[in-house]
């Protein structure tokens, strides 16, 4: 089986502020051609990474390539051949959206042979055809997203480094920022994107888990909730604090994650312990409203791996 060829590697990535360490000893391969998904809370490190491979910011300490390029010794390379959208994308409000694309040509040096071309394709490509006239600052937050998304597209970068790039905007616009990305990604861009949204992970190639500057676990997302023991017993209780002071003392649990008023249990023998697992909170004095097995989803894989690790 031919080895696929690598876009981004980093090994022992380690950025400090003062005291905090923001990332820390961080190996990561992205391959060429995949959509790879950074996820984490706030804090994880996600944006400090994205950075660092941007060639925005200098690592403290170890090494990144990105397109092969020294994110440090070749920054410039690596600028040339990356398109970089910080969650707070520097817009033009001023400007026109054709006026946003036409300065982003400029700072990239786009020949101007073709960047009429470019432009063009770029408003049919983000949908902003019709709105080509109006000015950043008019348009709404979805469509300054699809804007900042073309005009990091302007120099036909083959790698695309998106921070939290749906945060913030309505669940319509994000659907249609997905349809982009998804369309990029079969366009056989390599794509690298932070998100503290689990449900976005399910559509990444891979999927990275950080926490406090560390990679916890990086796999398919189908591997990630594998990692979960044989079931999740998802409970609707009376008493959510109550119920979560019986269930960390019961026998067998190995952990558990709240999402609102639904608890989920990990145990070893999820088919097995329900039962048991009704009766101890009944004893305890919480009423059950809902009790059954469910498939772990990416939630219960990262909280899983987060409690194994003391987090």
């Amino acid at each position: 089986m031919m080895e696929q060829e690598l876009a981004i590697e980093t090994r022992e990535l380690t950025k400090v502020f003062g005291r905090v360490k923001a990332v820390e000893g961080l190996n990561l391969r992205v391959y060429r051609g995949e959509i790879f998904g950074l996820v984490g809370p706030d804090g994880a490190g996600k944006t400090t990474t994205l950075r660092i491979l941007a060639s925005v910011m200098a690592p403290s300490s170890g090494v990144a390539f990105v397109g092969g390029y020294n994110v440090v010794t070749q920054a410039e390379e690596v600028k040339k051949s990356v398109g970089y959208m910080p969650q707070h994308f520097a817009l033009y409000g001023d400007l026109t959206v054709v006026e946003n694309l036409d300065f982003f040509a400029d700072l990239f040096e786009v020949p101007e042979g073709v960047r009429a071309e470019r432009i063009k394709r770029l408003l049919r490509f983000a949908r902003l055809e019709d709105f080509r006239n109006r000015r950043a600052s008019q348009l709404s937050g979805g469509m300054q997203k699809k804007l900042a998304l073309a005009c990091a597209l302007i120099h036909n970068p083959q790698i695309l480094l998106l921070d939290e790039p749906t945060t913030g905007v309505d669940p319509i616009s994000r659907r249609e920022f997905w349809d982009l990305i998804t369309e990029l990604h079969l366009q056989k861009t390599t794509i690298v994107v932070s998100t503290c949204y689990m449900d976005e992970a399910e559509r990444f190639s891979r999927v990275g888990f950080m926490h406090q500057g560390k990679l916890l676990a990086c796999s398919e997302p189908s591997k990630l909730k594998e990692i979960v023991p044989s079931g999740v017993i998802e409970v609707i209780p009376s008493d959510v604090r109550k119920a979560k002071e019986i269930l960390r003392a019961a026998q067998g649990v190995m952990g558990i994650q709240t999402y609102g008023e639904l608890i989920h249990v990990f145990v070893e023998d999820a088919e097995g312990r329900e039962g048991g697992i009704k009766e101890e909170l009944e004893k305890g004095g919480v009423a059950v409203r809902h009790i059954k097995v469910v498939r772990p989803r990416l939630e219960d894989a990262f909280a899983f791996i987060l409690s194994q690790r003391g987090g």
